[in-house]
Formats: structure tokens, sequence, C-alpha cells
């Protein structure tokens, strides 16, 4: 018999809910610093493709097996695999995946309390456009205010996530996403001002073949899980919350518009920043953090439109991350039979734990050899591993398993409930089943060095020519 679980109130209230864990900080903090880092248009192209082919299948997966289910990752792969522990270790990979990702993310949203603060504060007076970035090199290496952010931005999560679906995340969400899009199209048709909009523009949305890099496919596509919440378990758990005549695909496709849209405007926001003022796209993890309070500093208000941008910068930093800490509270109470309280209060203290390394990794002051040894702090490697590797390959038995070990007239049945989309589920199940794990299986080989795609690109063109 399934568990009685407590539903959303509404369609606009879950729509909101996923697409703030969607937009969140995967759009305005990693899209943007990934777009530079890997060269700009080849880049955006290929997130595209796979959010699109990828991702947006896997998401519509997610959601068919937790609504089916009425269960969270592990139990929900344990109920429709009679107790497998194969498939059950799909859903403790997500929920392990998410745990991780959770930890750096609770560290980056700190950061943004941080700027909020001091965006109040008036930080930028008298301040060059350098030394403006230079505050968060500062902020990077001081062990005590990201622990102390750390802690701030998590006591925040265990306040909403406490108060449950209807009156903690879904209440929230309706409130901060809608203001968090209205401020950004703000910012971004400001930036469409500045000199460097026209640069900024062809950066973003042409495709230099020449800057295709494997590690930059493999970025790609993790940027597509990431901000689709895919491979994490989040929708599997949001889709349990589902009533059974909501429209899945339609659901999906709105939550991936949206996406997708706000993560083009961050991305024309931040960029003619960089190019007016001369900085280099290539500015890594604080790359938001160094650009924006430039272009505050330089417009009228700034302390408000600073301050207030910071707070909802925080605030859908918390619709994503109150996802997260769902994932790990829904699977708590399942598997354990905790009280909700219980739950939380675990989660948080273990998030916290394992958060303090990614807090400290600029100041050096625990595992200072770290970057030694993997070339990467341990913030960067967290981030690395959690979403270049664990998400896509559990995204990848997510598809085998919905493609190939579900009954197909029961997912069928279940992502046709409540929709009349129905001539497209076919097309659905074509890429779950063959596009969506035979792409993620050739971007993985190519990532270990098993084949080399920008050769295979380059023979083509050369015998084209």
């Amino acid at each position: 018999m399934k568990q009685t679980r407590e539903h959303w109130g509404s369609r606009v209230g879950f729509i909101m809910a996923a697409a703030g864990s969607a937009i969140g900080l995967g759009s305005l903090w990693k899209f943007p610093y990934l777009t530079g880092k890997n060269g700009g248009g080849i880049f955006v192209i290929l997130y595209l493709f796979f959010t699109l082919f990828i991702s947006l299948p896997v998401f519509l997966a997610e959601l068919v097996i937790g609504r089916n289910t009425q269960k969270s990752a592990i139990s929900a792969f344990g109920d429709l695999s009679n107790q497998s522990v194969r498939w059950k270790a799909v859903g403790w990979l997500s929920v392990l995946t998410t745990f991780f990702i959770l930890s750096f993310y609770c560290v980056v949203s700190g950061w943004c309390v941080n700027y909020a603060c001091m965006s109040l504060n008036h930080f930028t007076a008298g301040r060059t456009p350098e030394e403006i970035r230079g505050v968060f090199d500062i902020l990077y290496s001081s062990a005590d205010i990201n622990l102390f952010w750390l802690f701030t931005f998590i006591l925040l999560n265990v306040g909403v996530v406490y108060g449950g679906i209807r009156k903690g995340i879904e209440y929230w969400s309706k409130i901060l996403t809608p203001a968090l899009l209205v401020l950004l199209i703000g910012l971004f048709a400001y930036s469409a001002t500045l000199s460097g909009f026209s640069e900024a523009f062809r950066f973003i949305f042409y495709p230099d073949l020449s800057k295709l890099t494997p590690s930059g496919i493999l970025d790609a596509l993790g940027m597509s899980l990431f901000t689709l919440s895919v491979g994490l378990g989040i929708i599997i758990t949001y889709g349990s919350y589902m009533n059974q005549s909501e429209d899945i695909p339609k659901t999906g496709a709105i939550v991936t518009a949206m996406t997708i849209l706000i993560s083009l405007i961050a991305s024309l926001m931040i960029f003619p920043i960089i190019f007016t003022f001369g900085f280099q796209p290539e500015q890594g993890a604080g790359l938001v953090f160094k650009t924006l309070p430039v272009l505050f500093s330089q417009i009228p208000g700034t302390l408000v439109f600073s301050t207030l941008f910071f707070l909802l910068f925080v605030f859908t930093a918390l619709t994503s991350s109150i996802s997260l800490f769902e994932v790990l509270v829904a699977n708590l109470i399942e598997l354990l039979s905790w009280s909700r309280t219980k739950a939380v209060l675990a989660a948080a203290t273990g998030v916290f734990i394992f958060a303090i390394p990614s807090a400290l990794s600029g100041s050096g002051l625990l595992f200072g050899d770290w970057k030694a040894m993997y070339n990467k702090d341990f913030f960067s490697t967290l981030d690395y591993i959690s979403t270049s590797w664990m998400m896509p390959i559990a995204a990848l038995f997510t598809t085998i398993f919905i493609g190939w070990f579900m009954d197909k007239r029961l997912t069928l049945t279940e992502i046709s409930k409540g929709t009349q989309l129905v001539r497209l589920l076919q097309v659905w199940f074509f890429c779950i089943r063959w596009i969506a794990p035979l792409a993620i299986i050739i971007i993985i080989l190519q990532e270990g060095g098993i084949l080399d795609i920008k050769a295979i690109i380059n023979y083509y063109q050369s015998g084209a020519n």
C-alpha cells in the first residue's frame, strides 16, 4: 500500500517550486562562469542540445517515477524493481550526489548572504572596479566569515523545509521565483545599454568550434542536468507530491523553457559588464560576485538595487537548496520512519559538517595540500565530481531503468495522465531509450579519453572540404 503523502496545493505552486529549484544558483551562478570558462557560444549550443534531448526527457522520467510510486528516490526505485538492490543503488547514488552538491552549494549561498549584507553597507563606495572585484578574493580566503554565513544559510533552510511542502517550499517559491524574474529582466534591460553588449551577444551565441574541448562537452552535459535538477532525486521527490491529474509533459516544458530563458538572460546580464570594463570571461566560481557589484556601482540607487538583487539571489539560492534538503529529509523519513523535525535537524547537521572543507578551501586551513595533489581545491573537486560525473551517471541509469526495465505500458500510462500531448510521448520514450543514454555514454567515454569527438569532427570537416 502506498504511503499517504502531502501534495502540492496548486499547479502554479509546483511549477514555481520546480522552476525555483532549476533556476537557482545553477542559472545565475554556475551557467555564466562555465560559459566563460568553455569559450561561450559552443558551450551554449551544447547546453541547449543536451537540455532538450537529454535533461528534459530525464526530467519527465523522474516525474513519472515519483508520481507513480508516491515515494522518494531510494524507495521509488525499490518499489518499481521488486526491491532490486542494484536499482535501489541508483536511488542511493542520487541521494549521495545531492548531499555532496548541497554541501558546497550552501557555501556559495552563504556568499550571497554576505554580499546582501555588504550591499546594505554600500561596500562599493569609493572603490574602483578592480577593488570591487577583489572583495570576493578576500571573502573566499576568509575561513571564519565563510563558516558563519554557511551556518546562517543552513538555518534558513531548516526554517523553510521544517514547514513541509505547502506551508514551506510551495509558499515561498510562489513569492520568490516571480520576484527574481522581474528583477533579472530589469537588470538585463540595463546591461543591454552597455557598450560591451554586442560583443557579449556574439560571445554567447556564436559557436567557435576551435574552443570545443572534452571537458567543455562534459561541463555542458553536467550543466544541463544541474539546471533542471535531474540525477539528484529532487524531481522524483517533487513528483511524488504531484496529483494524478497534473500534466507531466506540459509541466516539464514550462520548467525547461523558464530555465533556459533565465540562464541566457543571466549571461546577457553579466557578460556585457565583463566586456564593457575589460574583464576576462574566465573568472571561475566568483564570476557573478565580481561583475554584478561593478554594474551596480555605475547606476543610480546603487545601495537599493544591489541589496535587492543579492537578497533575491539569496532567496533563489534558497528555492534550490530547499529542494536538495527535501531529498535528504524525505528519504530519511521513509527509510528510518523519523519525524520531519528529526530528519530536518539530522540532514542540516550532516550537511554543515561535510561543508566545512569547502568553506575553508580558500583559506588553506584544512587539507592544505589538496590542490597540489588533485589540481583543484576541495570545493572545486567536489563540484567537478558531483556535477560532471555523479549526476550524468545517475541520469544514465535512470534512462536505462525507465527505457528498458520499467514496464513500458505502465510508463506510458503514467505520463499520459492529464496531458493532451499524447502524440509526443513516443518521441519522448525514444529519447529516453536511445538518444539520452547513448549520448551520455559517448560523453563519458570522451572525457575518459576513449573517444575523441573533436578529432572526429575535424576529420569530417576536412573530408567535406
